[in-house]
């Protein structure tokens, strides 16, 4: 059998197929969102925490060569003591600004959707190793879609850089001849003003990003109209097999009702077309018990067995049909019957009483 084409798939998916989909990890993923959340996490970073975060691991950096008396090295527990200025200040100096990329790549994430873990994403593939499998992808639609945004990016990243920085060129030449303790500060400054622009410009791109990510991937879900009928007799049982099922149960419930009528106190029929009956012992307690119904061969097939076993038959057509569509097997009658059933059980007493008896 020949692949589907995408041309084929004409219709949205289901919501199983999208459920289905989001367990396997197939969800809208925008690279650039990704990208655009550590540009703006790094921004922070060089604006709010580089400054002053730096200023300590400067200090102990400068103590440290300034007074190596102070820190000899003669034996392993005095590299231990030194390993532990130096690693000190560098963890206050790296906490704060591996945090803030943590909690943006998480940020990232959860803002296009819920994450779901998927071992199967992470399985290996030997599609994504094979030559032949990466060049189709790579001049595919979707390779010159993403060869087109690489572009677009590597553009728009140049222009920016050049407009917010053709007015600092001089400047930065100029910091040959400055003190270089000063020089720190105005790198920083250019680097949070680049990046500043950088972020404007990426939340545009991110923008149109996401929405392309999640217009492909609903396209990509798309199903055939066969696909949904395969899906819906999935769910629903191959009908075939239903109507199986179905005939055996009904089966099984006729065999039932007519091991019951020979426990019947009556049988209310429409000649040959319905047929009900009925079992009453005063002693049971109750209403009469519906222990079958039928209609025409069935109906024959009640009344029949009702015969072999001396069970009366009493031919009512208004009653019989009235009873057949408002009476459910191995359950009392309605109370709308009880005068009309009452009626007929009374006739059958007083005519079995007239009868003689037989010494």
């Amino acid at each position: 059998m020949s692949d589907t084409s995408s041309e084929d798939k004409t219709e949205e998916a289901t919501d199983k197929k999208v459920s289905d989909a989001r367990e396997q990890g197939n969800l809208p993923h925008s690279r650039e969102a990704s990208v655009f959340f550590s540009l703006g996490s790094t921004l922070i970073i060089v604006s709010l925490v580089l400054k002053e975060n730096i200023k300590p691991l400067v200090e102990a950096m400068t103590h440290v060569f300034a007074r190596p008396d102070l820190y000899p090295l003669n034996t392993p527990a005095d590299v231990m003591s030194l390993l532990n200025v130096m690693v000190s200040a560098a963890a206050v100096f790296m906490i704060p600004m591996v945090t803030i990329l943590m909690v943006s790549g998480l940020v990232a994430s959860f803002v296009q959707g819920v994450p779901q873990v998927s071992f199967s994403r992470i399985a290996p593939k030997f599609s994504k190793i094979s030559p032949v499998a990466g060049l189709k992808r790579m001049f595919s639609m979707d390779g010159l879609i993403q060869f087109l945004k690489n572009l677009a990016k590597l553009v728009l990243v140049a222009l920016v850089s050049y407009m917010v920085l053709r007015g600092d060129f001089e400047s930065l030449v100029q910091t040959i001849y400055i003190d270089p303790s000063k020089i720190g500060p105005i790198i920083l400054d250019m680097i949070a003003r680049l990046l500043s622009g950088c972020c404007v410009a990426y939340a545009l791109l991110t923008a149109a990003d996401v929405l392309w990510t999640r217009v492909k991937w609903s396209r990509d879900l798309r199903m055939t109209k066969q696909e949904i009928k395969d899906e819906m007799k999935a769910a629903e049982g191959d009908p075939i097999f239903k109507a199986k099922r179905r005939s055996i149960a009904m089966d099984r419930h006729r065999r039932r009702m007519m091991a019951a009528v020979p426990k019947a106190t009556l049988v209310i029929a429409n000649p040959t077309h319905f047929a009900i009956a009925l079992r009453y012992v005063k002693e049971e307690g109750g209403a009469p018990l519906v222990l079958a119904k039928g209609q025409d061969l069935i109906a024959l097939k009640i009344r029949e067995i009702a015969e072999a076993n001396g069970i009366p038959v009493i031919e009512d057509k208004a009653l019989a049909r009235s009873m057949y569509d408002h009476v459910e097997v191995s359950k009392m009658i309605p109370a709308e019957f009880y005068k009309a059933v009452a009626e007929l059980i009374h006739f059958l007493q007083a005519r079995a009483n007239r009868q003689p008896r037989s010494f």
